[in-house]
């Protein structure tokens, strides 16, 4: 999906669609840059509707049982996809699950930038040197759609969506705390907003003006030398695009 971004230089890794695979993925890297002995750390983002898979829960056992540097980052808010929490665990949400695996555990109020900032690099600090995993739960709420493709006024009123964007919302918590310093003036985002909006269109624009991917990508970044199949299946890709050029658009594709 075109949300999926990643990065080697960045140590980021590419995110995926199924749910909480990331997780005992995560346990595993961090045991691995325990065995390094590099004091560093992995830390592992996903919503409390994730906690509910089977996957969460080898995770988390795996890392405290290995001792692995790793911070488990649970958003909670308040609903997986259309399921409100109420309606995914009777528990007191995802934190205490944390302790009954033995984990170091915080919950803090996810809308608050400082809070947020403050738990986590305790939680590195306990990661790295102690090489132990901790569960972090953020409580947040989700005030847009899941996606494109859902219409959470299905399953929540517009008025409740409303009262938290007014009453709870992160980015006003922080203009006001920065306003009470004196870091920072009312009306100062519209120009910061109108600058950043003209930078994102025009990187939009010269974006659709690149060539899509070669269409060889397809069969790259899995295998470090092709197995036969896939050697076939390209083969078989190569001669229709020779064959049919107009009608699969090759001239969109980059050639190299």
């Amino acid at each position: 999906m075109p949300i999926h971004y990643g990065s080697k230089a960045h140590h980021f890794q590419t995110i995926s669609s199924p749910l909480a695979t990331q997780i005992p993925q995560a346990a595993g890297a961090a045991y691995a840059l325990r065995r390094e002995g590099n004091k560093q750390c992995a830390i592992c983002y996903f919503g409390e509707g994730a906690a509910s898979e089977g996957d969460f829960h080898a995770g988390l056992n795996m890392a405290a049982t290995l001792g692995c540097p790793v911070i488990f980052y649970c958003r909670n808010n308040g609903y997986a996809i259309s399921t409100p929490a109420v309606e995914q665990y009777r528990g007191d949400g995802i934190a205490s699950r944390g302790i009954g695996y033995g984990i170091d555990t915080i919950r803090v109020d996810g809308n608050d930038t400082w809070a947020v900032y403050a738990a986590t690099k305790a939680a590195r600090a306990i990661a790295v040197e102690q090489n132990k995993p901790v569960l972090i739960e953020a409580m947040t709420y989700r005030v847009s759609h899941h996606s494109t493709s859902d219409d959470s006024s299905a399953y929540r009123s517009k008025k409740e969506v409303e009262d938290w964007s007014k009453r709870d919302n992160p980015v006003a918590r922080m203009r006001a705390w920065l306003e009470h310093r004196g870091w920072w003036a009312h009306g100062d985002d519209a120009d910061i907003s109108k600058s950043a909006k003209a930078e994102v269109l025009a990187a939009f624009a010269a974006a659709e003006k690149l060539k899509k991917p070669a269409v060889r990508s397809l069969f790259e970044d899995v295998y470090d030398e092709l197995p036969p199949n896939l050697q076939r299946e390209k083969a078989q890709m190569d001669e229709l695009l020779k064959k049919y050029p107009d009608y699969y658009q090759i001239n969109d594709y980059a050639r190299s």
